[in-house]
């Protein structure tokens, strides 16, 4: 059993970086949504979740300049703009190039703002989400009268970090084989899940529905899962040369739909959260296995 890929995301919610090797540090992979895209008018982060919004930051790509490391400030990333185009995070008029995209003053921070959230809508699809929560964090509704929810962000991260949730997210291969044999018309291309880790060889099926709650030795660290991830419709939206597939969200609420008690009610999800039990290095071809 291996790690088959590694991904890192400088800048939430664009395109990232496939690594051979990285460090997984106490607040996750380390250079892992060093940066985000803030909107000034709200001063929340800027979430492709928002597709009407912010489905353009899909269309941008970001790497390091430098390797990133543990407990310093982030270096500066590299940002590879949809015509092609490339700025630097520390450059002169950077913010003022997003902005000129994505149709809103923003600008490009490495720390979340205090209170902090980003803002998320919920497609018309049957099981994907408890109405009850939706209800309970509705803000707003667009033009179109789609529903968005607002959170806090990094709910179950470290402090002041743009992670949505948690600090690490784990994907298998078993889990995007048994999406293809379910909707094999479907595009289950790993791209769309924005995992940090996939790992090969965990068996068939769902598996990582078992896996909250244990612990795993992979590579050089440790890893404790915590909950099911809650699948959305970032997962459908076109990126690189992916095509718009809408079917690749409702399939995994069709057939995979898990209670998570940390945030209420049954989820569509695939893969799973997890927090650093102890920080190590990994690289592609390392082992994983359960922690004994």
């Amino acid at each position: 059993m291996t790690i088959a890929e590694i991904h890192r995301y400088p800048v939430k919610s664009m395109l990232g970086e496939s690594l051979d090797r990285a460090r997984i540090g106490a607040t996750g992979l380390v250079g892992d949504r060093a940066y985000a895209v803030i909107d000034v008018e709200t001063g929340d982060v800027a979430s492709a979740k928002v597709p009407r919004r912010w489905a353009d930051l899909l269309r941008f790509s970001a790497r390091f300049v430098t390797e990133p490391q543990e407990g310093e400030a982030p270096p500066p990333v590299e940002i590879t703009f949809p015509d092609g185009s490339v700025l630097r995070s520390d450059d002169t008029g950077v913010d003022e190039a997003l902005t000129a995209v994505l149709g809103r003053p923003v600008r490009l921070a490495s720390t979340a703002p205090e209170g902090a959230g980003f803002e998320e809508y919920w497609p018309d699809i049957p099981g994907l989400a408890p109405q009850a929560l939706i209800d309970g964090t509705l803000v707003r509704h667009e033009e179109t009268g789609e529903a968005i929810s607002r959170f806090g962000i990094s709910a179950f991260g470290a402090p002041g970090t743009f992670f949505d949730l948690s600090a690490l997210h784990v994907l298998t291969t078993a889990t995007l084989d048994r999406l293809h044999e379910l909707a094999p018309g479907a595009t289950f291309d790993v791209r769309r899940y924005r995992p940090n880790l996939v790992l090969d060889g965990a068996g068939e099926g769902f598996v990582e529905n078992d896996w909250p709650g244990s612990e795993m030795a992979v590579g050089g660290a440790r890893v404790r899962y915590s909950f099911a991830t809650m699948r959305c419709v970032m997962t459908t939206l076109a990126q690189g040369d992916l095509p718009t597939d809408v079917e690749t969200l409702r399939a995994v609420a069709k057939h995979n739909r898990i209670e998570i008690p940390q945030v209420g009610g049954v989820w569509a999800s695939a893969g799973v959260y997890a927090d650093v039990a102890a920080a190590g290095d990994v690289a592609v071809g390392d082992a994983y296995a359960a922690a004994g």
